[in-house]
């Protein structure tokens, strides 16, 4: 057997890291770069400046992609719909990152993922040209952004046979066939934060989450310690603001204008077997689908709405039912036998950072959907940089820009960006991936730490039973994540490390399986 492979040197993350670090930076030696916010593009900045060799303290007032990073549809997109609006460098900027990310950093966590567009009455023939063409139109991005084919496969037309196959719960009547069409999708996208996160940690970067920036200046921050409530300074000599939806209360004079993206949890039972996600089109709009994604743990996810949101931005926002309303509705103009809302076993809502740029709000004030996704790297007139919009595919070019940005500023000393070509904690070829020994569920989320997260479960018999019923997680995946993955009570467990929360039933069902892990975190490692 494969023995099992010890973390990344450096790369574990735990309380006692933590409290070690926190007690170093705060009041201690400036260091070269302050990061705020740790979701993806955070924690990208973090990896981003500590591979150029710049010494960095990164800091979140709650846990790890806590915020719109782990709401997403867990998809990597390569950028159709930026053709459609003819945003061709967003379009091409995304197909390269899904490349990167597939074919370099992090192949254990992004995979291809095939959809399937339903060709129902309800879309006629010229919408059924259209998007061919607009597969066909993404392909050439594809090709244009270097992905390898045996990466992503060639779109292709289906028969009514073939659609049925890979979606059998669609409706017959009517169904005259299907397109078919490939993009990138995460195992989880607060996994590959993690991962992103703990690569920066193995540079040198100090991760501290639970710390809460109160105030940026252009030569540090006010911070306080959330778990004690203890306030001080961190010195840097550049900060990096990169707080998504909350950046505007951090710096004067960006405004954000939320949007926000619903989606459905389901049990695959209510479905039926989903070889293939499904791009259902959204009746009355010509380029907007409601997209269905098998999660392979029982679950589907069904996205997602783009509403925008008005006032203060919640911590974690609720899903309103109108959004669930909508969703169903769409969902069920294709589907043989109706999802009820009885049906629906959870719901989560996620808030884009989309940086308002229109002259006025109100009536007259584009709709979220029609803002650009384009990112912004912004310098305030005290110095401090910081990377709004965007999305998740392009995290990494976030970052890339918002290090460069703050090196040119204060001049710091520091190379280009390696990140393109840095592998991800876990990440390996998909030979070396295919020939580890261990479940391929595992190794799709941790990569080449699965023969590790599996031995734990050999160490402790009970480890190797799943937390709860009818959902894959063990006992062994709880563990791993409070020793090496920074969590730090049940909420990081359920929540964020594993995705049993979102399914509320699932989360108390779990709840004390993970405060009795909580408890074994002193077992010798």
């Amino acid at each position: 057997m494969t023995p099992a492979t010890p973390p990344l040197p450096g790369s574990s993350l735990s309380a006692a890291r933590r409290s070690r670090e926190l007690t170093e930076t705060v009041g201690g030696p400036v260091v070269d770069v302050l990061v705020v916010g740790l979701g993806a593009t955070g924690a990208g900045v973090a990896l981003d400046a500590a591979a150029r060799g710049l010494s960095v303290a990164a800091v979140d007032a709650h846990d790890l992609a806590f915020g719109t990073s782990r709401f997403s549809s867990k998809l990597i997109h390569g950028g159709l719909r930026y053709l459609a609006s003819a945003q061709l460098d967003v379009a091409h900027e995304s197909a390269v990152e899904r490349g990167v990310l597939m074919e370099r950093t992090a192949p254990h966590l992004v995979r291809a993922q095939p959809f399937v567009l339903p060709l129902t009455p309800l879309v006629s023939r010229a919408q059924s040209t259209l998007a061919w063409a607009g597969f066909r139109a993404g392909d050439a991005l594809r090709l244009a952004a270097r992905t390898a084919r045996a990466t992503l496969p060639a779109p292709r037309r289906l028969s009514t046979v073939e659609t049925r196959h890979l979606a059998p719960a669609l409706r017959t009547q009517g169904l005259r066939g299907g397109l078919l069409s490939w993009d990138g999708r995460l195992t989880d996208d607060a996994r590959l934060v993690t991962a992103i996160a703990r690569t920066a940690a193995a540079r040198g970067a100090r991760i501290l989450t639970r710390v809460r920036a109160l105030e940026l200046t252009a030569s540090g921050a006010r911070v306080r310690d959330e778990l004690t409530g203890e306030e001080g300074e961190i010195r840097a000599r550049a900060v990096i603001n990169a707080s998504g939806v909350w950046a505007d209360g951090l710096v004067d004079g960006i405004r954000i204008r939320p949007s926000r993206g619903t989606h459905l949890v389901l049990r695959s039972d209510h479905l039926g077997p989903l070889p293939a996600g499904l791009h259902v089109p959204v009746p009355g709009e010509t380029n907007r689908f409601v997209l269905v994604l098998p999660q392979g743990d029982g679950r589907v996810y069904v996205g997602l709405t783009d509403e925008p949101v008005e006032g203060d931005v919640p911590d974690v926002p609720e899903a309103p039912e109108t959004d669930i309303g909508f969703l169903l509705d769409v969902l069920g103009s294709v589907l043989d036998v109706p999802v009820r809302r009885d049906d629906v076993v959870g719901a989560f809502a996620g808030l884009r950072p989309l940086l308002d740029t229109a002259p006025t709000a109100g009536p007259g004030a584009p709709r979220t959907s029609d803002i650009s996704r384009r990112h912004a790297v912004l310098t305030s007139s005290e110095g401090v940089t910081t990377v709004v919009g965007g999305k998740l595919t392009t995290y990494r070019r976030m970052a890339e820009d918002a290090v460069d940005a703050a090196v040119a500023t204060h001049r710091l000393t520091a190379g280009p960006s390696p990140t393109a070509s840095l592998p991800l904690v876990g990440a390996a070829s998909p030979n070396a991936l295919g020939s580890l020994r261990a479940p391929r569920r595992l190794v799709q989320r941790y990569g080449t730490e699965a023969p590790a997260v599996q031995a734990l479960g050999t160490e402790d018999p009970r480890l190797a039973e799943p937390v709860l019923a009818g959902h894959p997680v063990t006992g062994a995946e709880l563990l791993w994540a409070v020793r090496h993955e920074g969590a730090l009570d049940e909420a990081d467990l359920l929540d964020r490390r594993t995705r049993i929360g979102l399914v509320p039933a699932d989360r108390d069902a779990a709840l004390d399986v993970a405060r009795e892990v909580l408890g074994e975190v002193n077992l010798p490692a």
